[in-house]
């Protein structure tokens, strides 16, 4: 054991010159042939603190400043590209068609770098140039950096990226200033929420930030998955640092920026078959929320009427992303408040009806559904919030902005791995915890253990409709709703609208509205915006912005008369 633990000694003792070291009982090393004691002990380490690294060091007499190691230096479109990468694999992983990645994603990229003027151009525009020694501004060319992902597969994006490598700087520089081309975080989930629509997936936005939220899209702490040899250092690598997911409106509105900057077409049509189209998500939305299968074709109806259910409005005068989840959402609660007042008084009235009309319960009750859900809701959300409460949002490898904090944050981090092992110790992993796997449900209902409760999706709706001249109709004769009119207000926003007309509204309706945002995880005021496009649809003749265009040819054929009428010579 002695020689073991002395065999990276080998000095000759100073009395006796021979090398024949042991190790006494308190660790001091001493000679076996004179028995001589020098300053000297072992090395030991201590295990009991914590599993991590906690070796006694020794003081050195080498230089305090260390010399930077030399590594290749490497863009920030780089380090985009591998995020993008490994998220696009996360979301094939998950069940997703390869054509994805491959052209589309690919070819959305590569249509970015261009337009961004980092690759496939003749002018490069000075990027951001990450490396060991620093961070320093660069004019080599990005193009090398796009060999992570594949360049290989042809698209009408690709191609549109090759033609548009040969137009002139000023188009470009114009590009630049009506929009930032900076890559960020937010802008990876802009990119493949364009190519989850350009693809025909059948995944909308509010499913892809849930899987982002749940941790199955990388995103929170995403550039640890970078290679060794690209380390983050200064202020500047900041960019690849988040501790928060973004919010569904931000996203979308990044997306649509992103659809200007690139300049891209109309997207293709869904296809039938689509789990994209208005029926399949208005059958899935209502399977969530545990509402009647009969109220699926009333919905439907509606949404033909008000033209919701039409292709999306990519027109040429203001080219706009769909939004089938909220648009479907905004269908079913304008249909609720068709068919069922929402406005404190009729609900209650139809449900006391109801229980006197049908006593055996096959006839859908609003009182019951309110008092099912409302008991799940609460639950669910406390379940959400324990579980948010519990995520580790902190860093396992934070970004070391200059040598002064390097040692803080490295002392920090010894002192959280310790305390995570005594807690790891004294408590223990709640009992059937397991990894759960994405679903597109947040509810589940019928009779299985561990349902949420009994399904209502048999129940009838012949209590509030009536069959007069042979054509059922809602049997509620009323309908209310704010101001269809657009805010004339300047700066006001949908936020500071929902925010000033929420106490004047009926709390059946905020409930409702509660609900489907939490089924879709989005903002409430971004619901009720898309509630108000659905009732201006369809009780409005001509919406805001045709108005504004009609008026505005009014004013161009005025001016042309009046043109006309200046330039006739006068009679003589």
């Amino acid at each position: 054991m002695d020689e073991e633990d002395t065999a990276g000694y080998r000095e000759p003792c100073a009395q006796c010159a021979r090398v024949n070291w042991g190790i006494s009982n308190e660790g001091s090393f001493y000679c076996r042939s004179c028995h001589n004691v020098i300053e000297r002990t072992r090395q030991v380490e201590d295990t009991t603190l914590s599993q991590s690294s906690s070796r006694v060091t020794t003081l050195s007499k080498g230089p305090r400043t260390k010399k930077a190691e030399r590594g290749y230096p490497w863009t920030v479109c780089e380090a985009f590209q591998f995020i993008l990468k490994n998220q696009a694999d996360a979301l094939l992983g998950l069940g997703l068609g390869p054509r994805f990645k491959d052209p589309v994603l690919c070819g959305l990229w590569r249509l970015y770098l261009q337009r961004s003027q980092q690759a496939y151009c003749q002018n490069l525009r000075t990027s951001l140039e990450f490396g060991l020694r620093g961070v320093e501004s660069d004019l080599d060319s990005a193009a090398e950096s796009s060999s992570v992902l594949s360049m290989d597969g042809e698209s009408n994006l690709s191609s549109t990226a090759g033609s548009e490598a040969e137009s002139g700087p000023a188009d470009r520089l114009n590009r630049s200033r009506r929009y930032r081309g900076r890559m960020s975080m937010k802008k990876t989930l802009a990119l493949i929420h364009l190519a989850l629509a350009w693809s025909g997936e059948a995944l909308t936005l509010s499913d892809l930030l849930r899987l982002v939220k749940g941790g199955f899209v990388p995103y929170v702490n995403a550039y640890e998955q970078l290679p060794d040899e690209m380390k983050l250092f200064g202020k500047a690598a900041l960019i690849f640092s988040t501790e928060r997911i973004p919010s569904y409106s931000s996203v979308h509105l990044e997306a649509q920026d992103l659809v200007l900057f690139l300049d891209l077409p109309a997207l293709p049509p869904v296809h039938p078959q689509s789990l994209l189209q208005p029926a399949a998500l208005c059958l899935r939305y209502l399977t969530d929320a545990n509402l009647p299968d009969e109220l699926h074709r009333w919905v439907c109806g509606l949404m033909e009427r008000a033209g919701a259910a039409a292709d999306p409005l990519n027109s040429k005068r203001r080219p706009d992303l769909p939004r089938p989840d909220l648009r479907t959402a905004a269908s079913i609660l304008v249909t609720m408040k068709l068919m069922f007042g929402l406005d404190d008084c009729t609900e209650w009235d139809l449900s006391t009806v109801v229980g006197l009309q049908d006593p055996s319960g096959n006839l859908f009750s609003f009182r019951r559904w309110f008092r099912l859900m409302q008991a799940t809701l609460s639950r669910a959300q406390q379940d959400r919030d324990r579980d948010l409460s519990r995520k580790q949002w902190r860093p396992k490898n934070p970004i070391v902005v200059n040598r002064k904090e390097k040692y803080l944050m490295t002392k920090r981090k010894r002192v959280s791995e310790q305390l995570q092992v005594c807690f790891e110790k004294l408590s223990s992993c709640p009992a059937g915890v397991q990894d759960v796997r994405p679903s597109s449900f947040r509810f589940c209902w019928g009779d299985e253990d561990g349902s949420d409760g009994p399904s209502l999706h048999h129940m009838k709706l012949d209590a509030v409709l009536t069959g007069e001249g042979g054509v059922l109709t809602p049997s509620n004769g009323s309908y209310w709703h704010p101001a269809l009119q657009p805010c004339r207000i300047r700066r006001c926003s949908a936020r500071c609208r929902y925010d000033y007309l929420e106490p004047t509204l009926p709390r059946s309706f905020v409930w409702l509205l509660q609900l489907f945002c939490f089924l879709l995880d989005v903002e409430v005021w971004t619901l009720f915006k898309e509630v108000l496009s659905v009732e201006r649809r369809l009780f409005c003749t001509s919406l805001p912005q045709d108005r504004k265009l009609l008026k505005a040819r009014s004013r161009t054929r005025r001016s042309q008369s009046s043109a006309k009428s200046l330039n006739k010579k006068p009679r003589t």
